[in-house]
């Protein structure tokens, strides 16, 4: 019994013995593996130009990109935020630029200018690259105005000339069919639903458009001429003879050097010096060693169509745009963090809910009564809902090209019962409660039904004047007067009262450090939302891939866009009305510039 019970604890030490040696070996391995790492740092090569490509559309943020299946690509937050870091970074030599299909709006062209100008700032330099210039629009063009130089292929097209939009209207096939739209806006500039309304153009949008395509142009030429060291009358006079040939912007001095790709990555590789290697943007920010020290102002991402409850994860990635739960508690993490000492707010949203919008508005009051300081930093787009989560915030700021306003309301909907009977179809409804069916598309709003949905408008709107006059300090009678529904442009938005400030996110941060009594440099950024477990594992390891799927970005100008498209996309933005919670702060169908 003896031998048994010493052979039985024999083997129970060496048991024990074998997973403390174990133990050991691990956490000998785990300080190998951080010498190692320390040593090696992450792993880029010691002198590395970056490649970026921006030939297709970019999301504004993180917060409504990538899925497992569909890598995300490039955002313009990390562009911003990535080109800092590489300006810090005496390894990182320069940038090859490739873009001109098109992909950016004027907005995202001037943020990504700025970047590269603070970029350039810090001895960098910056080749812009394309095989044409592809689409009217000047976005891509303003972008590649901010580099060192800019290259074409021969006799490739130069199309940049200006902007332009357009609508499609509908009401003419809906009275054919005999389909009824009831819709209710406030006020007559609010034209996202015309599309079904009216059969042509309103003097009134015909009025806020061509301001607004004329205000961006103005502001994109501007900023050519100004990086370009060109007359701005020359600038416009060269854009005018679009589309044209690369030899013929070489001669105007809008492009620097005639030759392909290769040529291009040859030029920017000789300026590197030897040993240089290429390594794609994306693969750099992933990788690039992240700022030392505890963060004190926080980036809180809000991008995309916003709209009630939450986004959950999945294989197939997050639902995409602003989910108010979500966006609440992102803002709501930044209040309560108490190293952090001001909250730089980035949007680009057309809108949406109007419960969401208001849900997320009372977050963003929440951390100014926290003492945060809160900075709206406005991306391509931010209208109706857009506009309205950011009215409280103690500064804005604004791209002169970013499309802001539409600060007003719409509801209703189209109904079909008499569609129904000239194909031969019926359809019967039986409900309890007198409005139960008000918003269903198989009967027309009642008198009564109309009156209600009047009521809400107006309560909606008045709220929502209210909210801004309150928030930007502006008398009430100023407010409705430049609200009616009407988008401006940044550069407009600003004399109005509506903006603080003309600029891109790192005029946002300065406002936000300086509310904050935060050195400037000693600012250290935290982003919200983060996405954790292992979905948010996998989506990081994935950030390297090509992005040869994704979600589809906004389109240039509506005047590419073949009329089936429009008309679908005319269809979706059909607002749902009623009682049932259907009232949107939402600018759709706005001109791209």
């Amino acid at each position: 019994m003896i031998r048994f019970l010493g052979w039985g604890r024999s083997i129970v030490m060496s048991v024990v013995n074998g997973i403390a040696r174990a133990v050991v070996a691990l956490v000998l391995l785990l300080v190998g593996l951080l010498i190692f790492s320390l040593a090696w740092g992450d792993g880029q090569p010691r002198n590395m130009v970056l490649a970026l490509d921006l030939r297709e559309p970019i999301a504004d943020s993180s917060a409504s990109a990538g899925t497992l299946f569909t890598p995300r690509r490039v955002t313009v937050m990390e562009i911003v935020l990535g080109l800092e870091t590489a300006g810090r970074d005496a390894r990182v030599k320069g940038v090859v630029m490739k873009l001109g299909y098109g992909a950016l709006s004027t907005a995202e062209g001037q943020e990504i200018a700025a970047a590269i100008e603070r970029f350039r700032g810090r001895g960098k330099f910056v080749i812009a690259q394309t095989t044409a210039f592809f689409g009217a629009g000047l976005g891509d063009y303003v972008a590649a105005s901010a580099a060192n130089e800019i290259w074409m292929q021969p006799k490739s097209p130069f199309t940049p000339s200006g902007a332009g939009g357009g609508n499609l209207f509908l009401r003419g096939v809906l009275d054919k069919i005999e389909a009824q739209p009831q819709i209710v806006k406030r006020a007559e500039y609010k034209s996202a639903a015309d599309t079904f309304m009216e059969k042509q153009m309103t003097p009134a949008d015909r009025e806020q458009t061509m301001r607004l395509m004329q205000s961006v142009y103005d502001s994109a030429v501007g900023l050519v001429a100004k990086n370009r060291k060109l007359d701005r009358d020359v600038v416009a006079a060269a854009l005018e003879a679009s589309p044209q040939f690369a030899e013929d912007v070489f001669s105007k001095k809008l492009i620097d050097r005639i030759g392909y790709d290769d040529q291009a990555t040859a030029a920017a590789d000789a300026r590197a010096g030897a040993g240089v290697k290429t390594i794609k943007f994306m693969t750099y920010v992933r990788d690039a060693a992240k700022p030392m020290g505890d963060a004190n102002i926080a980036i809180v991402q809000a991008a995309g169509e916003i709209r009630d409850g939450t986004a959950k994860d999945s294989l197939l990635g997050a639902s995409p745009g602003i989910a108010s739960d979500d966006l609440s508690e992102a803002i709501r993490q930044a209040t309560r963090d108490k190293a952090i000492k001001a909250i730089v707010l980035r949007v680009d949203s057309p809108g949406g809910s109007v419960t969401a919008s208001d849900q997320i508005l009372h977050a963003v009051m929440g951390a100014q009564k926290a003492g945060k300081p809160v900075v709206v930093s406005m991306g391509g787009v931010v209208a109706s809902g857009g506009y309205f989560i950011s009215t409280t915030a103690n500064r804005i700021v604004a791209q002169p090209g970013t499309i802001t306003g539409s600060i007003g309301v719409l509801t209703g909907k189209v109904s079909f019962d008499k569609t129904l009977a000239l194909v031969g179809a019926n359809a019967e409804q039986l409900s309890v409660g007198k409005n139960a069916l008000m918003n269903s598309p198989l009967s027309p709003y009642t008198p009564e039904q109309l009156e209600i949905l009047n009521r809400q408008a107006d309560a909606v709107y008045e709220d929502f004047t209210a909210k801004v006059a309150a928030g930007r300090k502006l008398p009430l009678p100023k407010v409705k007067e430049v609200a009616r529904g009407r988008v401006w442009s940044g550069s407009d938005a600003q004399s109005h009262g509506l903006v603080d400030r003309l600029g891109g996110f790192w005029t946002a941060a300065g406002e936000a450090a300086a509310l904050a009594k935060v050195p400037a440099g000693q600012v250290v950024f935290k982003t919200y939302p983060r996405r954790t477990g292992v979905l948010g594992s996998l989506s990081r390891l994935m950030g390297d891939m090509d992005a040869s799927l994704g979600l589809l970005g906004r389109i240039e100008s509506l005047l590419n866009l073949p009329a089936l498209q429009a008309l679908l996309g005319g269809i979706s933005e059909l607002p749902a009305g009623g009682v049932q919670g259907g009232i949107s702060l939402k600018a759709a169908q706005l001109p791209e510039p």
